[in-house]
């Protein structure tokens, strides 16, 4: 008798399918994957009663390769293999797939068919359960005010047509899991969605997998492991809670971080790398932190609230220790905050100047602005000072071909009568053009921007970015060896930061 399932499933097309997918849904490698299962303690493959969940299957590649490890693992618990392979799939592995094209793949790389409850799968599944334990349910999302309730969603980008993918995961959704499938989940593993567009102006977009996060803790399994951006290390963008959560929680025992994301998704640019965390529902502790820079690791028991922010380079701790960034004022009170004239990033100036006219500076060259225009800080508007881009010179944070960063991308002096637009932030504010020459000059050494890249995690530059960064006596220039000898840093400490950031001209 033909299988109901293929009688009423909707077949979509493959290619429509796949121009659906989003970007941000990026998938695992088969050897990512296992690294990442590796964490946990092997043990728990020989217990036939360990149950584990990925709440956002994209290929199924971590229940493909964990259900290896239980075949070989439960074989003397049970010797026949075809039990074995029932056992495991029906009671053990579950997931839930973020769309439907997902869903069929997931299925057919753990069950050897999209359909469970066809001949041709590895265990057949009874035709009520047509989906097997990996279950995919079209969902809308909650609108109130233009917004998702549950994931932020914009109603303007995601209140689709049922032919297009919508985004509304099931797992962020008001999903109870533990009524769904019936149990209590030993592991949670996964790689959730990075990210979805917001509406915003040009790539725009709002942090999606902090939630899964968050969503996995409540179910108190006891053991969660995913794979996520590294952002969350600097906050922002709605994720400074999640960060401060998670800094503070001393049941994080292993991260590890990926400065280039390249070196998991080769094919994938993710600004500020990635990282992925075993978290232990009954275990506290120091985080013992591996961090992976262009192959070469470097691993440290730490706390991982020890600063503001987290520095993701243990090289760097006894560095920022060594400046005594507590007791020296920091470079960040000398930055105005963003927009510091009040001149939108959109406005280019006259391209004719006035008697009264200021020089204005955008990210499309210069022009000429009447001083009305400038709405806040005239007094900065009126001296000296320096201008720096927002954005980091690396595309995503992407180091050269020699592991090398720059991080600024354009410094500037500005003299009095010269503003700029929101595309830049600007630092200091001195009488004489020779202190702001001394302020551009010690941005540019590379002990600066070493102790700059220590709080950024993305292409972004704002105010807080420069808390390691020590104010210096800007009437006379410094140069990095004589900074070097203030600090009385080691050599192996001025070879890291010379090995890790470029010269600047």
């Amino acid at each position: 008798m033909e299988n109901k399932f293929f009688q009423h499933a909707y077949n979509p097309d493959v290619l429509s399918c796949i121009a659906n997918l989003s970007n941000d849904e990026v998938f695992t490698p088969p050897e990512l994957a296992n690294k990442i299962i590796d964490l946990l303690p092997q043990e728990l493959f020989e217990n036939p009663d360990t149950s584990f969940l990925d709440p956002c299957c994209k290929s199924g590649v971590f229940l493909r390769e964990i259900a290896k490890r239980l075949i070989k693992g439960l074989e003397r618990q049970i010797p026949d293999l075809e039990k074995r392979i029932e056992h495991i799939f029906s009671k053990q592995l579950f997931g839930i797939a973020i769309t439907e094209l997902t869903s069929l793949l997931s299925r057919r790389s753990v069950y050897c068919s999209k359909f469970p409850s066809s001949q041709f799968s590895a265990y057949q599944f009874p035709e009520n359960k047509p989906q097997g334990n990996i279950i995919y349910q079209r969902i809308n999302h909650t609108w109130k005010d233009g917004k998702c309730l549950y994931c932020g969603a914009s109603q303007n980008e995601y209140d689709r047509v049922s032919e297009l993918e919508n985004h509304a995961y099931q797992f962020i959704h008001n999903l109870d899991v533990n009524k769904v499938f019936n149990m209590k989940f030993d592991v949670i593993i996964g790689n959730p969605p990075y990210q979805l567009n917001d509406g915003g102006n040009g790539a725009s977009a709002k942090p999606l997998y902090h939630l899964f996060v968050e969503k996995a803790k409540k179910l108190s399994p006891k053991y969660l492991l995913m794979i996520i951006p590294s952002r969350w290390f600097a906050g922002g963008k709605g994720l400074d809670g999640f960060r401060d959560n998670m800094l503070n929680d001393s049941r994080i025992r292993v991260i590890y971080d990926y400065v280039n994301a390249k070196e998991c998704f080769p094919n994938n640019s993710i600004g500020g790398g990635v990282c992925y965390f075993l978290w232990k529902q009954d275990e506290h502790g120091l985080c013992q932190f591996t961090t992976n820079l262009n192959g070469h690791l470097s691993s440290r028991l730490r706390k991982l609230n020890e600063f503001p922010v987290f520095v993701r380079y243990n090289n760097a701790i006894d560095i920022i220790h060594r400046i005594g960034y507590k007791y020296e004022e920091s470079l960040s009170m000398l930055i105005l905050s963003r927009n510091p004239f009040g001149i939108s990033s959109y406005i280019r100036g006259e391209e004719k100047a006035s008697i009264e006219s200021y020089v204005l500076y955008s990210s499309k060259g210069k022009g000429y602005i009447s001083p009305n225009s400038i709405s806040i800080n005239k007094d900065y508007a009126d001296a000296y000072k320096v201008m720096v881009s927002k954005v980091t010179c690396e595309h995503a944070g992407e180091p050269d071909k020699n592991g090398q960063v720059k991080i600024l991308s354009s410094l500037k002096v500005l003299k009095p009568k010269e503003v700029c637009t929101d595309s830049y932030l600007i630092i200091g504010k001195q009488t004489k053009e020779e202190e702001a020459v001394n302020l551009c000059k010690y941005l540019k050494t590379k002990f600066a921007r070493f102790l700059l890249l220590q709080a950024v995690s993305s292409i972004n530059l704002s105010k807080d970015k420069f808390q390691f960064v020590p104010i210096q006596d800007f009437s006379k220039p410094w140069t990095d060896q004589e900074l070097y000898a203030k600090y009385n840093l080691t050599e192996e400490e001025i070879n890291f930061i010379e090995s890790m950031i470029r010269p600047m001209e």
